[in-house]
C-alpha cells in the first residue's frame, strides 16, 4: 500500500464525526492534523468543512510530499510543516495562530512507513534495520541493537515492548554482535525466534513484533513526544474545540487516558463545600477508549488494535 490510492486511514468517519461539530462554516477555524502522514483524515477533514484551514505536521519528509501533493486541491486552505509533533506550540506560533478549533493524533506507524522495506519497520521483510520516522536525524534502530549496554536492551525492551523475554533476548544480540554488527531484520528476527521459548512462540503472533515496538518507539523517542505534545495540544485548544487521538498499544493509550482524566476532573480538594471556577474541569470526555467496529477490522485490518479517545475544551485555563 505505497499508494495514496491503497491507503485506507483508521476510523475515519468516527474521526470526521468527532471533530466536524469544531470546525463550523465560521471563518478562522483551524484543525490540526499532528500526524498527517499519507493525509486521508486531513483531505476528509478539509472535504467536511468547506472554510477550515488544516496544518499538517509530519516528520517524515516523503509523507509530508505525498500528503501536500495529494492535498493541494485545496490551495491555502492546507499548510504541511515538517515538525515532529511535539513542536505543535512552536508550529502555531510561527504561523500566527493562538487559537485551533480540533487536533488529530493518529499515532504509530504510517502505512508508508510499514510497507516500504527499506525502512526496516515490519519484521515480515528484510530490510535495513533503520525505523526513523524522519530518515535525516537521529540513531538508527541499528546502531541501538550495536552500542547499548545489556542492561540499557533489557529495559527498552521490557518497558517498551513489554517483552517478558526482555533479558534473553538483550543478552543474545550482545553475544550475536560481537560475531558481527546487525544491520538487517531478517537475522534479528532470526535470533528472536531462536531465544523465545517454544512455548511462548505458539501464541502472540510473530515473536519479534515485541522487540520490533521497542526499538521503534526508542529510536523516534515516541512515548516522551507524546507526552509533551498532549498538553500542549490542550494548551493550544479553543473552547468548543476537541482533540481525537488514535493509539495502537496500551503504553500509548495509557498517557492519552492519565492526561485526560486529569483535565476533565475537577481540581477542587475533597470536602470543599463550592467548587470554585478555577478548579473546574479544562475538558469533558467525548469517548471513551472505543474499539474499531467489526466491519471497520474487515475493511481494514490495520485498525484491529486502534483505540480512540476524545476530548472536548469546555473553559479556558486558569
Amino acid at each position: 500500500m505505497t499508494d495514496q490510492g491503497a491507503h485506507v486511514p483508521v476510523l475515519l468517519d468516527r474521526v470526521v464525526e468527532l471533530l466536524a461539530p469544531a470546525l463550523s462554516e465560521d471563518e478562522g477555524r483551524v484543525v490540526v492534523d499532528a500526524t498527517l502522514g499519507l493525509g486521508g483524515h486531513a483531505e476528509a477533514l478539509l472535504r467536511r468543512s468547506s472554510t477550515a484551514h488544516l496544518v499538517g505536521l509530519d516528520r517524515d519528509r516523503e509523507a509530508l510530499a505525498r500528503a501536500t501533493e495529494r492535498l493541494a486541491p485545496f490551495g491555502d486552505r492546507f499548510t504541511g510543516v515538517h515538525a515532529v509533533y511535539d513542536r505543535i506550540a512552536d508550529v502555531l506560533a510561527g504561523l500566527g495562530i493562538r487559537r485551533v478549533h480540533g487536533v488529530l493524533f493518529d499515532l504509530g506507524v504510517s502505512s508508508l512507513q510499514l510497507d516500504e522495506a527499506g525502512r526496516g519497520f515490519a519484521y515480515s521483510q528484510d530490510a535495513p534495520l533503520d525505523m526513523r520516522m524522519d530518515q535525516s536525524t537521529g540513531i538508527t534502530a541499528a546502531e541501538v541493537l550495536n552500542t547499548y549496554a545489556a542492561a540499557d536492551l533489557t529495559r527498552i525492551l521490557r518497558r517498551y515492548g513489554e517483552e517478558r523475554f526482555a533479558s534473553r533476548i538483550a543478552a543474545a544480540v550482545v553475544r550475536e554482535r560481537r560475531r558481527a554488527p546487525f544491520d538487517t531484520s531478517a537475522r534479528l528476527v532470526e535470533l528472536i525466534r531462536d531465544t523465545i521459548p517454544a512455548p511462548a512462540r505458539r501464541t502472540g503472533g510473530n515473536p519479534a513484533k515485541r522487540t520490533f515496538q521497542a526499538l521503534r518507539i526508542e529510536v523516534n523517542g515516541e512515548l516522551d513526544t507524546l507526552e509533551r505534545a498532549l498538553p500542549a495540544a490542550v494548551d493550544a485548544l479553543a473552547v468548543g474545540g476537541r482533540i481525537v487521538v488514535l493509539s495502537y498499544h496500551s503504553l500509548e493509550d495509557r498517557i492519552v487516558k492519565q492526561l485526560f482524566a486529569a483535565r476533565t476532573t475537577s481540581s477542587a480538594p475533597p470536602g470543599l463545600p463550592v467548587e470554585l471556577p478555577e478548579h473546574r474541569p479544562e475538558l469533558r470526555l467525548l469517548t471513551r477508549s472505543e474499539p474499531p467496529t467489526s466491519d471497520e477490522i474487515a475493511a481494514n485490518p490495520r485498525a484491529q488494535s486502534a483505540r480512540l479517545r476524545a476530548v472536548e475544551r469546555i473553559r479556558e485555563a486558569a
